[in-house]
C-alpha cells in the first residue's frame, strides 16, 4: 500500500534517532530527542490552496529538517510515517 498526500503536503519517514552522544555515552530509549531530521517519501501534487497558487519544490528522497511538533503521524504495514504541510519544513539538508 502507499500514501499519495493530496495538494500541498509531503510525507516523510523520520530518521533514527542518536543513540549515542559525541563523547561516546550511550542514551537511554527515555533521553533521545526527537529527530528534527527526515526523509521524504511522497509529495503532493501542489495547486490552489487557500485561494493562492503553490508550486511543490521539494521531492522524493530530500532530507528535509522540520519543526518539532509538525505533521500528523501514520502507521502503514508497520511503517511509521509523518504527514505535513510543505510550509512546515523549515529547510533541505544538503
Amino acid at each position: 500500500m502507499t500514501i499519495k498526500p493530496l495538494a500541498d503536503r509531503v510525507v516523510i519517514k523520520m530518521m533514527e534517532a542518536e543513540e549515542t552522544t559525541k563523547g561516546g555515552i550511550i542514551l537511554a530509549a527515555s533521553a533521545q530527542e526527537k529527530p528534527q531530521v527526515a526523509e521524504i517519501v511522497a509529495v503532493g501534487p501542489g495547486g490552489v490552496v487557500d485561494g493562492k497558487e503553490v508550486k511543490m519544490y521539494l521531492k522524493v528522497g530530500d532530507k528535509v529538517l522540520l519543526s518539532k511538533y509538525a505533521g500528523t503521524e501514520v502507521k502503514l504495514d508497520g511503517e511509521d510515517y509523518t504527514i505535513l504541510r510543505q510550509d512546515d519544513i523549515l529547510a533541505i539538508v544538503e
